[in-house]
């Protein structure tokens, strides 16, 4: 007997149906076809396992099970439960009528119970495109699933309770769903706070700046200065994630299965911080079966590498390309998957291996040879494609002390929206544009013209501080986000001259 069920496969951050067909006939053994990875071909022996412990037999004729389109690699366990479920139907063990009606996921225990899957929001997602009228998983992923609205989700945590489902015999209430209004209500609600750092008022409005226009920050000041404090408070002062923006993060963490079982919608702007002794694949996402990696992890919010200098020279420079065309492709012999990476990238760094120099009332131990090596661990292509770069200064006593109250991240937030909705309409006809940050060569020529007095200042800049082409560009993106933070249509000297002056750490400059 012929049965056929669908599943789903991830690639990149999408789902693509996958037809399972269970063909029986005489002979003997049990063959999965339709290029399958070593974790699909072991899932006989957890079918069998989980048939004996259901109550269900397994088929002692020949059994072919297919998996179609047979050119494309099938990856994971997640067809443990399609495949049962196939293979029961073919030998007549259950009705097979509304098997056409379901997308059917899950990883099948050898008790029969079920364990979740990685991307059932994507899966959920394809679903709902393709006109299926629900989609069977682990109760562990229904209420990420649930997200999608105009598809019925149905949490199973047996095999037995899956055929009883599909047979009719067990009626299962469809998850609800949780809208997107409900989960965004506290999309924008954070323990940290920017009120929590006492001074250093500069750092704090360069951070705005950065947060306005989506710009990279690298921070350079001694220990206990306060970089690493800045730094996680960042993603409180940007604006709160569109439904767009949330569902494009939460597939992205969902087929990286990070979301837990009671995450439905990410509401809040990612923050990763990875390690220095992070890997490249960590770090940009590949492997043998390919995940996304920190870099798309961050999308739509914060990539914060402390302590820049110890991060290997080579796992630094994969970042070249994220920093520039924001999504990262991994390639391999037949096919290549392309993940997102538009993220702001915070960097903090001390200023020499002792940490101390510059610094006001600490001696720095260090000799000029060793500030010069220690600043080349990172290369100047990388610096320069960071925009601003902030000397953070110890915070004195007097300012730690001081009753005065900071402004709440709510206050800055609010500032930094409005410079963001004048960017929107900027760039509303411009597709995978949002931000200054993210302008070409082309776009700054129309959106930044400089007047002849802007022009010279930028000159003398260039001249005096050896700054190449593209710092020329990052510049001008940040002196147009500044424009834009005054309700300003032109870019004046005086907002040039800011952004001058978050380049006054570039490399070659540093120490002079």
């Amino acid at each position: 007997m012929f049965v056929k069920t669908y599943s789903s496969t991830i690639l990149g951050i999408d789902a693509v149906t996958i037809t399972v067909e269970a063909n029986i006939s005489a002979g003997l053994g049990m063959y999965i076809v339709g290029l399958p990875d070593n974790a699909v071909k072991e899932s006989q022996e957890r079918i069998r396992s989980a048939f004996e412990n259901s109550g269900y037999r397994m088929t002692g004729k020949r059994l072919v099970v297919n998996l179609a389109p047979a050119d494309l690699r099938k990856e994971g366990s997640g067809y443990d439960l399609p495949i049962a479920v196939s293979i029961l139907a073919a030998s007549g063990q259950m009705t097979s009528e509304v098997l056409d009606n379901y997308i059917i996921m899950g990883e099948l225990s050898l008790d029969g119970t079920l364990k979740p899957i990685k991307g059932a929001l994507p899966i959920a997602i394809k679903a709902r495109e393709e006109g299926f009228r629900g989609i069977v998983l682990p109760m562990d992923n229904v209420r990420e699933a649930a997200v999608v609205s105009g598809v019925e989700v149905i949490g199973v945590r047996t095999l037995r309770q899956t055929v009883e489902f599909l047979s009719g015999e067990l009626k299962i209430e469809a998850a609800v769903s949780t809208g997107f209004e409900e989960l965004l209500a506290v999309r924008g609600r954070y323990e940290e706070d920017f009120s929590d750092v006492r001074g250093q008022a500069h750092v704090k409005r360069a951070l705005e700046i950065a947060a306005a226009g989506g710009h990279n920050v690298i921070m350079i000041g001694p220990p206990g200065s306060g970089k690493t404090m800045l730094a996680r408070r960042m993603p409180t002062i940007m604006p709160p994630l569109s439904v767009e923006e949330a569902l494009e993060t939460t597939k992205i963490h969902s087929v990286a299965g990070k979301l837990g079982a009671e995450t439905g919608l990410l509401t809040r702007r990612p923050f990763r911080a990875p390690h220095h002794l992070t890997s490249q694949v960590a770090l940009v996402g590949g492997g043998s079966s390919p995940q996304p990696g920190e870099v798309s992890l961050a999308h739509n919010g914060i990539l914060f590498l402390d302590e820049l200098p110890e991060f290997g020279r080579s796992i630094l420079e994969v970042l070249r390309q994220p920093l520039e065309d924001k999504k990262i492709t991994v390639s391999r012999a037949k096919y290549s998957v392309e993940y997102p990476a538009n993220f702001i990238l915070i960097a903090s760094m001390n200023p020499c291996p002792c940490g101390y120099y510059n610094h006001p009332g600490k001696e720095c131990s260090c000799t000029p040879g060793m500030v010069k090596k220690y600043m080349n661990r990172i290369s100047g292509p990388l610096l320069d494609r960071i925009d601003m770069h902030i000397e953070v200064t110890p915070v004195e006593f007097s300012q730690m002390n001081a009753g005065r109250a900071e402004e709440s991240s709510e206050i800055v937030r609010e500032r930094v929206q409005q410079a963001r909705e004048i960017q929107h309409r900027r760039f509303s006809d411009v597709e995978g544009v949002y931000t200054n940050a993210m302008m070409n060569s082309k776009m700054i020529r129309e959106y930044c013209r400089l007047s002849p007095e802007c022009s010279a200042l930028l000159e003398r800049a260039m001249t005096r501080l050896d700054l190449s082409a593209r710092a020329y560009d990052r510049i001008v993106k940040v002196a147009r986000t500044i424009a834009d933070m005054n309700g300003t249509m032109d870019i004046l000297p005086a907002h040039l001259a800011e952004a001058i002056n978050y380049r006054s750490l570039d490399r070659e400059s540093w120490g002079r």
